[in-house]
């Protein structure tokens, strides 16, 4: 993968590969005043640990993060459960109508575009991009590294480092 990296002076091109392991929080932090993708996974994020840290004051900043969290779904059209797995890294890139099953785990570093669904219990790996409108029916299994094309419609279990195009998904 063909990265490009900003330096004070000038960009500079870095030839490296995503981890499908280490989470990389930078994709996620928020960049700007409106930023949605960021914004409702921190909502999420920040709802979990409320409910895992416990106590009254717990209660209170899940109700606050719920409540954040609906705001940034209505915004984005997008629906994703407040307890779903996500590992690190998730970037959202255009975060409208996204739909994720509660029962779906979302590995680390991973990408998603606009009006992906995520139906059943998928399971994604690491480092996986899902092209924008895609359909994954689970359950089902999607390897490190792997990329779902735009408008795909994937039933299967998908090896790590495939892509996967059309109507139903075929690897190329």
């Amino acid at each position: 993968m063909f990265v490009w990296r900003r330096t004070q002076e000038h960009q500079v091109s870095v030839d490296q590969k995503v981890s499908a392991q280490t989470p990389d929080w930078t994709r996620e932090q928020v960049r700007g005043f409106w930023d949605p993708g960021p914004k409702l996974l921190r909502s999420i994020r920040r709802y979990q640990a409320a409910r895992k840290h416990g106590g009254p004051l717990a209660g209170l900043r899940a109700r606050f993060w719920a409540l954040n969290h609906l705001f940034w779904a209505t915004i984005t059209q997008s629906e994703i459960h407040l307890n779903c797995q996500i590992e690190g890294g998730l970037r959202l890139t255009h975060p409208t109508g996204i739909i994720i099953h509660p029962e779906a785990r979302i590995g680390p570093n991973c990408m998603i575009f606009h009006q992906v669904t995520l139906a059943g219990a998928v399971v994604l790996g690491g480092h996986v991009d899902i092209g924008a409108g895609a359909k994954l029916l689970g359950p089902l299994t999607v390897g490190d590294h792997a990329r779902i094309g735009a408008n795909a419609v994937v039933t299967g279990d998908v090896r790590e480092e495939a892509t996967m195009v059309g109507i139903p998904a075929r690897e190329i």
